[in-house]
């Protein structure tokens, strides 16, 4: 296509001139508007470049628990046998009432049957001239209740019978001075918490003599927290616990033993226990239920609450010597020690509070920091470090 050149007389004539220079402007205007948009709203070069997020050192606490449900137990030790005959007409305490020597514990035939001391159980009828074990605990239950101040020496004579027909006297029995074998069921010790087998023990039912139907309590009942093995992996004995109790405070333990369960091939039974032994409930064991379970809320503390300056466990980078250091961001390397950590966060010691360090201490380690990013205080935002 031949090219047109125009002459001096076919040029346009000036007066067209102003609407050219005012597209140029316009032209200049909208170059000069995308500059500063690209300027205003480019983001940083660190944000856009840099692979770390730069977190402020701060004064925080570190620590991991679980909450999980501690099972109470009470576990029940028979202790001793009935040996009255008859209709039960009576029964005179509650499952987990604490018993002394000489309490009754019910009745047959409107006779009481009453908790003695001893580790022979009564098997026969007790009357003058009788010797034996038997007799001297006998003895010293009437010593115990002031009926006898005599020998306790196990020869049923003239002041025993006396002391005999004292007690009887007292429970408004015919005091004839001679003790049935159904009088008494001896236990191992007394005072006590007991349990009748209520099954048996009721008014109304027949017993026969024979029958094993009370049991004592132990000082405290077991406390076993059920889990499974990966979690009881977390837990290794020692491990501290913190039992919600019924009232509302909070009983102290520890986890003493780890014990398969007997239910599940994948579950583990925590016992829990005291470091002197005494019991987790103290003085309030009352307040756990005798019969079934007592679900009680707990916290199981793997890592014990520190405080100090925290950091995100990423912001950390091992050496080869073994050292461990944070890096600022200029790239300086600060040497610390690491006090505690849990949950992606890390007490340390050998640095300042406000230092920004970087997330993750080594670029490579980006993506597995990602989740400590949340947790921390970042540039734009601080806030304390805390894990638990």
């Amino acid at each position: 296509m031949p090219v047109q050149v125009l002459t001096a007389t076919e040029r346009p004539a000036p007066r067209r001139a102003p609407r050219i220079i005012a597209a140029l402007v316009l032209l200049v205007a909208g170059a000069g508007a995308g500059w500063a948009a690209t300027a205003v709203f480019a983001p940083p070069d660190e944000v856009t470049a840099s692979p770390y997020t730069y977190v402020e050192v701060v004064a925080g606490e570190v620590g991991s628990s679980v909450r999980l449900t501690t099972v109470a137990a009470w576990r029940q030790v028979p202790a001793g046998t009935n040996r009255a005959a008859g209709t039960v007409t009576s029964v005179e305490l509650a499952a987990g009432d604490e018993v002394r020597a000489g309490s009754v514990l019910y009745s047959v035939e409107l006779r009481p049957v009453v908790a003695a001391v001893g580790e022979v159980p009564a098997f026969r009828q007790i009357g003058r001239d009788a010797q034996g074990p038997d007799v001297r605990q006998l003895q010293q239950l009437l010593t115990d209740l002031g009926h006898y101040d005599g020998l306790v020496d196990g020869g049923f004579g003239p002041r025993t019978e006396a002391a005999v027909k004292a007690w009887q006297g007292s429970l408004e029995l015919p005091a004839d001075g001679v003790v049935q074998a159904g009088d008494l069921v001896f236990l191992p010790a007394l005072p006590g918490r007991v349990t009748l087998d209520d099954k048996l023990v009721r008014p109304g039912a027949s017993l026969s003599g024979g029958e094993q139907l009370v049991s004592m309590l132990p000082r405290q009942p077991e406390f076993t927290i059920p889990v499974s093995r990966a979690q009881a992996a977390t837990m290794p004995i020692g491990t501290a616990v913190e039992i919600g109790a019924p009232d509302g405070g909070v009983w102290s333990a520890a986890i003493v033993a780890q014990e398969p369960s007997a239910e599940a091939d994948d579950q583990v039974g925590l016992r829990l226990g005291t470091a002197d032994g005494a019991p987790i409930c103290a003085d309030a064991c009352a307040t756990i239920p005798v019969l079934g379970d007592a679900r009680l809320a707990s916290t199981v503390v793997t890592q014990a609450a520190t405080s100090g300056l925290v950091v995100p466990a990423a912001a950390l980078r091992s050496s080869a010597d073994g050292t461990v250091a944070v890096v600022d961001r200029e790239g300086r390397g600060h040497p610390v020690t690491v006090v505690a950590s849990a949950r992606g966060m890390a007490v340390v010691d050998g640095v300042r509070a406000g230092l920004r360090v970087r997330v993750p201490a080594d670029a490579r380690g980006g993506d597995e920091s990602a989740g400590a990013r949340g947790g921390a205080s970042t540039d734009r935002q601080t806030q304390p470090a805390a894990a638990r």
